[in-house]
């Protein structure tokens, strides 16, 4: 992977399989429920300079980034509450640029960390409880039409999780 592409993918691009098995879907509920602790350890670590420093030209800042995680889970979470709950309904996009840059975007991102901590405790303990025919429940998604699993948005934010936090320890080895 050339550098650019190592930095704005970290850990990769998200790549949709047609379906995941079971064992695959608990794996990626334990890399969401991880997630919280994960950003804490290298949060922690973090000092007030690098918490504006961008992990890449263009980029957004560490901080950036976490309150970014915090308003896109919380997203996701909803989304799956109105699929589990609605049938097949059409979610609500949001301009992520945007959101990142409202003002509490600004602020101690510890009002996130601990949004997230509480948010994956929630969201984990509801996927946990959910059956093959639930995870099957699909969105549709209003730009592209598509009908989504649930399955798939585990495994996407599985991996934004992972994506994000990538962005954050390339922070954190900057000097």
């Amino acid at each position: 992977m050339n550098d650019d592409l190592h930095l704005r993918y970290p850990v990769g691009k998200f790549s949709p399989k047609p379906s995941y098995s079971e064992i695959e879907l608990n794996q990626y509920i334990d890399q969401i429920g991880n997630l919280p602790a994960e950003l804490q350890k290298v949060v922690d670590a973090l000092t007030p300079q690098q918490l504006d420093t961008t992990y890449r030209e263009g980029g957004w800042t560490a901080r950036q980034v976490l309150h970014h995680i915090a308003d896109s889970h919380m997203n996701a979470y909803v989304r799956f509450k109105w699929t589990l709950t609605e049938e097949t309904p059409v979610i609500k996009v949001y301009n992520e640029k945007f959101w990142a840059e409202t003002p509490e975007t600004k602020l101690d991102p510890i009002l996130s960390i601990q949004l997230i901590h509480a948010l994956h405790k929630k969201w984990t303990s509801l996927l946990r409880c959910l059956d093959a025919a639930a995870v099957e429940r699909k969105f549709i998604h209003p730009d592209t039409k598509l009908e989504i699993p649930l399955s798939r948005l585990i495994a996407t934010y599985a991996w934004h999780g992972q994506h994000h936090l990538g962005h954050i320890r390339i922070v954190a080895s900057k000097v």
